[in-house]
């Protein structure tokens, strides 16, 4: 969808911002542009959509090269978001969000009904905050405002340049969570700028590592960027704590987890004792016959060969956590609780448990190896 080719930006003073980039970006795809101060992220940005013209190289948006096209109708078509917001501040969130439909013609209720399922798409009732003005709005809300603006006429394209660097930490997460969910159900093409790793492991399909001059030193998933960075650069940049940033990026999965013995929810108190006798674990998960999980049971809550059932004498776990959840979730849990274990479920079905050694294995098998990429068809 968005490529650049041999791309260069040379100023009139001799500073080269982007050197020969080649880079692509593939239909519904993130990618997180990183690196220090003054790699050329935000210039790059800025080449897509004409604000900033390359030296050298093309510029093509679903084969189009974008230098061809009218400027004003290009940046029409693409979504942009910056830090800062931009919006205007004597209009009302609707007039707001309404600014590109209006500058292409749309008529007023077509144009009043997108922006409605925008601003809830951001989260933000309509009835509550259409009529208001920016001033009367938290940090969060104007970025959310922000990126339901960018999203107005539905452009296929959207280029977010550290859209959430200006609110707070609290209000950071929070915006990358709904913009996550948003990405999610949306699928657009992004090209997004921000300085954290953290921020783009969290959001990026891949990630592209940028140093001095626009140089691209790698382009991979978060995991190959972080468990096998392409050089020194790429190491250092990711941080000496990118092994602990990897637990954000890899999945709870079954062939990961932990099995000790499981009893029935109905089963008779001696047969419990009995499956716990000689166990590996000092504990048995309770089940429904169903495979639904109830909790769990030791020798010692079960105390001793008394009758009744497993029913009486089973303890609830405080969570539990599903596959494909990150590994960093359940090891949250874990800790949180000062638990050596977490049970795993798929649905409503338990199957299996994770450990702090689970994740510790997990990690370890799944340390990817890096194999440089060819440059990807748009």
């Amino acid at each position: 969808m968005i490529r650049l080719t041999g791309v260069s930006k040379r100023y009139p003073d001799g500073t080269v911002a982007v050197r020969e980039l080649d880079l692509a970006v593939r239909p519904g795809e993130l990618v997180a542009l990183v690196g220090p101060s003054g790699c050329g992220k935000s210039t790059i940005l800025r080449m897509v959509n004409r604000l900033v013209e390359p030296t050298t190289g093309t510029v093509s948006i679903d084969g189009q090269d974008v230098t061809r096209a009218d400027a004003v109708r290009l940046r029409r078509s693409i979504g942009y978001v910056i830090q800062q917001v931009g919006l205007f501040p004597h209009q009302t969130v609707a007039a707001n969000v309404a600014t590109v439909p209006g500058l292409l013609g749309w008529d007023r209720a077509r144009t009043r009904a997108r922006t409605s399922e925008l601003l809830e798409l951001v989260g933000l009732d309509p009835a509550t905050y259409a009529g208001r003005y920016p001033h009367e709005l938290s940090g969060g809300q104007r970025q959310r405002v922000g990126v339901a603006r960018a999203l107005a006429a539905d452009p296929p394209v959207l280029l977010m340049d550290e859209p959430f660097g200006a609110v707070d930490p609290v209000a950071r997460d929070r915006l990358q969570a709904e913009f996550r969910r948003i990405q999610g159900e949306l699928r657009k093409t992004v090209l997004f700028v921000t300085h954290d790793i953290e921020e783009a492991v969290r959001l990026a399909d891949r990630i592209a590592v940028l140093s001095e001059g626009g140089v691209l030193e790698q382009l991979a998933d978060p995991a190959t960027v972080l468990g096998a960075p392409a050089n020194d650069f790429v190491a250092d940049f990711a941080g000496s704590d990118r092994g602990l940033r990897r637990l954000a990026v890899t999945p709870i999965e079954v062939q990961d987890l932990v099995h000790p013995a499981t009893v029935l929810l109905d089963d008779p108190v001696p047969s419990a004792l009995a499956a716990l006798d000689g166990a590996a674990e000092p504990y048995a998960v309770v089940l429904g016959r169903d495979g639904s999980l109830h909790g769990w049971v030791s020798q010692r809550t079960l105390g001793g060969a008394g009758g009744g059932a497993v029913a009486d004498r089973v303890r609830r776990f405080d969570e539990a956590v599903q596959v494909g959840d990150s590994l960093r979730s359940g090891l949250a849990v874990i800790v949180q609780h000062d638990a050596g274990w977490l049970p795993v479920l798929e649905g409503e079905r338990y199957v299996g448990v994770l450990t702090p050694e689970a994740v510790y294995a997990a990690l370890r098998r799944t340390a990817p190896v890096h194999d440089p990429e060819p440059l990807p068809q748009a």
